[in-house]
Order: C-alpha cells, then structure tokens, then sequence
C-alpha cells in the first residue's frame, strides 16, 4: 500500500512497529532461527486451552514476510465461491475472481515471481505469463516430480518469490541476489535475496519518493476518532516509551489479521464500546491460519537436493468432481515441497517414533535422505474461533475445523510418496511451525475483520474501508471471508493494489 499510494505524491508516512531486521550470521542459524526463536516476537499469549504460547510474529520493516516461504499462489476461481467441507461451508466472497484477476497479475510482476503457466489443472485462467522462468528442479525433485507424472498426477513448478537468476543449468548467475545453497524457507534471507515486502516495496519506494517516510520502532497504541465516531482523527503512538499523536486525512490498518483485529479492539470508546467498527460484533472473530503440516519423509535413494522449494501439488485440491484423482467428495488441499532438513533441526525436532524406526542411523544421515513436504487444507471461519483481550491480556481463541480433510490429504500424500522411491512413513517437522502452539500457529493469519456490504456481519466494506469509519481502511488478510488452501500473501498483495486503486482516485 505505501509503495503504491507514494506514487500519488501525497505525503505518506510509514508506521513499523521494529525496526529492520539484521543481516548476520544468525539469519542462516538453524539454531538460532528455529530452535531460539531469534526474530520471533517476545510476546506470550494465551490459548483457548488456557496454555501459554509465543505467536509466529516477526515485528520488522517487511513484518513476517522477512521469514516467509515466498510461495505466491493465486486463489484457485471456485475459493471466490461457497465451498463444501464435512465440517461446513467455507462462504463465498462478495468480490469474485474476475475483479482480482488484474491485481493478481500486477502482484506476480511487482513481486518478481518465477513461475510457468499451464502445468497446474486447478490453476485459474491468466492472459500473461510470468515475467520470470520458473526456478528448475534439482534432479531428485526432478526425479519425484517425473514420477509423479507417470502415475497421472500432475505437478508444477511452484511460483515463488525468490529472485533467483538461472543460469542454462538452473544453477545461480554470478550476479544473482539468491544462491540455491541460501537457508530460505523460515529464514530471513542474509543476500536479500527474498522477495519480501521490505526489499521488494519499502525500500525502493523510499528511495524513489521523498514523499514517503519510515518511522521505525513505533507502536500504534490505538485510534482515536472525532466526537461522533466515523472518522480517525488521530494515530496514538509510542515512541521510545513516550506517546505521540499523528495525524494524517487517511489511516491504513495493515499490521497482520491478528494483530490489526487488536489494534480496532484496543481502541474501543464512548462510541465504539467494543472496539472500532464493531457493529457486527465481529471484529477479532472468524480466525483462520489454514490446517498447516510440515512433515519429512525419507527416500530411499540420497537427496543432495540444496534448494528444494520448486514442486508443488494440487490434484487433491477440490472434490472429486473437479479433482478426479480424488476418492473424497470434499477438497482435500495443497501440497508442496519445504525448506530441506538438515541434521541439527532433525536433532532438535525431538522424533522418538522416527528414532525408534532408525535407531542406528545419525541425524546427518536422515537428513541427506529427508524428503519435506508442505500440507495446506481449508481453515473454516468460525465466531468462536477468535482473538481478544481478557484483564489485559490476549487470548487466541481456536477449536480445529476441517481436520477430516487433513488428514485425508496427508494419507494420498503418504500414498503417492511410496510411488515415488520415498518410504511410505510421514515425520512432523512440529519445529518449523513453532514449539507449543496449535496446528499451523499463527501462519497464514486471516479473517478477524473481514469484508462484506452489510455492516449488521461484516468489519469491513467491499473497498477494505471499515464501516462506520470514512478513513480507515485495511490491506492485510483480515479481510478474508474464506482462505482456500492455497498460501495467502499473493491475495493480500493483490487486493492491497486494488484498495490503493481506489484511495488514489479518492485523493484525486
């Protein structure tokens, strides 16, 4: 949003909770990045269960995209519609797949993503190619995924955020800002070679409009509004623990679904009683973080494979109707591949089932031979499933949806993986995810504020602009009424283009 509304030439400043994130030698740290938690927030909440939990929050400029897996998937045409589950329905937006369609397109080139048309069957229609070629498979991808094939699957070329530059072998140019040695998956990226939201936007915009400023190291303590409460009169902010009133004609909201539900509770008054916006009573509510898995398999043959994040899956995307190799009448989801283990996160991850199958054999060894997979299926948006604040604290609020498809999807998963020289066992890679949080922690947030033409059930118009509240709008997931199964940050690029779209003709 920033890197786009500078180009009006309006003054717009930049609020960022942190700072940025250090280029060190921890970035590439298993250790540090995994098993310490260096960059994740040090913040404790407290789960429907009444535990203790650290959430999977970074707080830099370019946020939790520092750390993300970059894959940049469009929602499939049938997620903008009313989807079955065993366990409910998964409601239809109110803007379709034709209306993001263009945005989708400006977000793939803005955000540089290798990628190849036409490999994936539930892959939305598009006029353009991808500006880059994707990133090639290494040979025992390539291996898996020739396998795969000959089974009648049909997987792709993930599209990813990675500024790679190929050479004819695949491998890195001497000039390329990524290596496919890099640690990339849940690491920030020391070479900047990560397409996130700091190297791609914040930083070039900084650069190409004096307009446009960064304050670092803020904290947006709540919004206040003018006496009758429809619009934000002011931004009340810490700054080196002393607070501050800014003041600007346009508020952005974009801290993240969890976080910016937070902020809209944290600034409740005589007006706005249970928070900004919250009419509905929905604000905070409807929580989505996708059913998330990381497991390791082992392959029987070596996998010296160093970048292994290219090959993705979706046969068992939608029921079996428009997914024949489906067996179920329900979606199942996504699968991709994951950053490779290496022998100091098998060591850490704690797999006494897996150590008893190989006891004989070194962590160094599993990890040579680990093949790890990604497992994505559909969240449904609940009420009960929430964030608030209790006495002053934040409680996360979630009861599992879904997980029949989940673990139908990690049962074809375990299937097809036989097929392809890979032992038919499945490991939890728990660590990735985050130590003692609920499946998937706080990845792949959305939901808590989301957008709909009826103030009386929705947070937001269908503009993202919060309703009641002239001024205020939002660009992160909290919008989202559903969250298919595929990774959400294409979607929220995308519709931040479309929002900035139409406050630019509002500044005009």
């Amino acid at each position: 949003m920033a890197w786009k509304l500078a180009q009006t030439g309006k003054r717009i400043l930049l609020i960022e909770r942190g700072d940025y994130l250090k280029r060190e030698r921890e970035n590439w740290s298993t250790e540090e990045v995994f098993a310490k938690g260096r960059y994740q927030a040090d913040e404790t909440w407290t789960s429907s269960s009444g535990e203790s939990f650290k959430p999977g929050l970074h707080y830099f400029v370019g946020g939790n995209s520092k750390v993300y897996g970059a894959v940049l998937l469009r929602l499939r045409v049938e997620d903008f519609d009313a989807v079955r589950h065993p366990d409910g329905i998964a409601p239809e937006w109110p803007v379709k797949y034709d209306v993001f369609e263009p945005y989708y397109q400006a977000a793939e080139e803005l955000f540089e993503v290798r990628g190849a048309r036409g490999e994936d069957p539930t892959e939305p229609p598009s006029p353009k190619p991808y500006k880059h070629e994707a990133i090639r498979h290494e040979p025992r991808i390539q291996a898996l995924s020739d396998s795969w094939v000959q089974e009648g699957l049909h997987p792709f070329h993930l599209p990813m955020g990675a500024l790679l530059d190929q050479d004819e072998t695949g491998a890195a140019t001497p000039h390329s800002q990524l290596l496919r040695c890099d640690p990339f998956d849940g690491y920030p990226s020391l070479t900047n070679g990560k397409s996130d939201a700091q190297v791609i936007c914040v930083d070039p915009a900084l650069k190409a409009h004096p307009n446009l400023t960064l304050l670092k190291n803020a904290y947006v303590e709540r919004l206040l509004t003018n006496p009758v409460g429809t619009s934000i009169t002011g931004v009340e902010t810490i700054i080196e623990g002393q607070r501050h009133i800014i003041r600007g004609d346009l508020v952005v909201a974009a801290c993240g679904a969890l976080s910016s539900a937070l902020l809209f509770l944290r600034s409740a008054s005589d007006r706005h009683p249970d928070g900004l916006a919250n009419r509905s009573g929905q604000v905070g509510r409807n929580y989505m973080r996708h059913n998330n898995a990381t497991v390791l398999a082992i392959s029987r043959t070596p996998n010296p494979t160093e970048f292994q994040k290219t090959l993705g899956l979706n046969d068992f995307y939608h029921a079996h109707d428009k997914s024949p190799l489906n067996p179920f009448e329900y979606p199942l989801g996504h699968i991709q591949m994951v950053g490779k283990s290496d022998g100091m996160q098998i060591e850490a991850e704690g797999l006494p089932g897996f150590l008893q199958w190989l006891p004989e054999k070194p962590f160094d060894w599993i990890a040579h031979h680990s093949i790890d997979f990604w497992l994505t299926s559909e969240d449904l948006p609940r009420p009960e499933n929430r964030i608030f604040y209790r006495n002053g604290q934040v409680h996360l609020d979630l009861t599992q949806t879904n997980m029949e498809g989940h673990r139908a999807l990690r049962e074809m998963l375990r299937t097809i993986c036989d097929k392809g020289d890979i032992h038919p066992h499945l490991m939890d890679r728990k660590l990735y995810l985050g130590k003692n949080t609920p499946i998937g922690g706080t990845a792949h947030q959305a939901g808590t504020l989301r957008f709909g033409e009826d103030p009386e059930t929705a947070v937001l118009d269908l503009d993202c602009r919060a309703h009641g509240i002239d001024n205020l709008y939002v660009t992160d997931a909290s919008f989202f009424p559903s969250i298919g199964a595929v990774n959400p940050t294409l979607t929220i690029i995308a519709n931040a283009l479309r929002v900035a779209d139409h406050i630019a003709v509002r500044l005009r």
